[in-house]
């Protein structure tokens, strides 16, 4: 009964990449950034795995941490947009999701500084690969209000479900942290 509110917005979460089989859409930007976080795997797993961290955490760190790494997503988008390169990122990309499946199969409480500053550079990293795939003749701000809205919505799940989930079944965040880590593992394997 208490899972009831995520799996319901995760059919939502879905819409905007089941829209975008009808024409039309890319050229506002905010259907393709919508979909962004959601149609890539690395994205859609590393975004999930920031709310079931913030929810392993205390006080303030349940919102900074998603929030600072909201925060860095945007920034990062603007610095794709402008067409800055990271060297490595799409490794960077694969070891913030290797990282933060370790953070949450761990259950780790780091200090509030240490856990937002990581947060906020694995942020950092996705919003330039998402700044850096900017459909063609599409509205910069309107792609990354798709961008943006798409990954605290995936945050919310994630943090939403861990909550809500009964005490006997909190073993399920860390299994699901460490099959974020195996993925982000296989990611830079390949």
């Amino acid at each position: 009964m208490k899972l009831r509110a995520p799996l319901i917005a995760l059919p939502l979460l879905l819409g905007p990449a089941l829209a975008l089989a009808h024409p039309g859409h890319a050229a506002s930007g905010l259907m393709a950034g919508l979909a962004h976080p959601l149609l890539g795997l690395d994205h859609l797993l590393a975004m999930f795995a920031i709310g079931l961290w913030a929810a392993q955490q205390r006080d303030a760190a349940r919102w900074a941490v998603p929030l600072s790494f909201v925060a860095s997503l945007l920034l990062g988008g603007q610095m794709g947009f402008a067409g800055l390169q990271l060297p490595l990122l799409e490794s960077g990309i694969a070891g913030s999701l290797l990282a933060l499946g370790l953070l949450v199969a761990l259950a780790a409480r780091l200090p509030l500084a240490v856990g937002a500053g990581l947060a906020a550079l694995f942020g950092l990293g996705h919003g330039v690969a998402h700044g850096l795939e900017l459909p063609a003749q599409a509205s910069p701000w309107l792609y990354a209000s798709g961008f943006v809205v798409a990954s605290a919505a995936l945050h919310t799940c994630g943090y939403a479900l861990a909550l809500r989930l009964p005490r006997a079944a909190a073993p399920m965040v860390r299994l699901a942290g460490a099959a974020s880590a195996l993925g982000g593992a296989w990611l830079l394997a390949g």
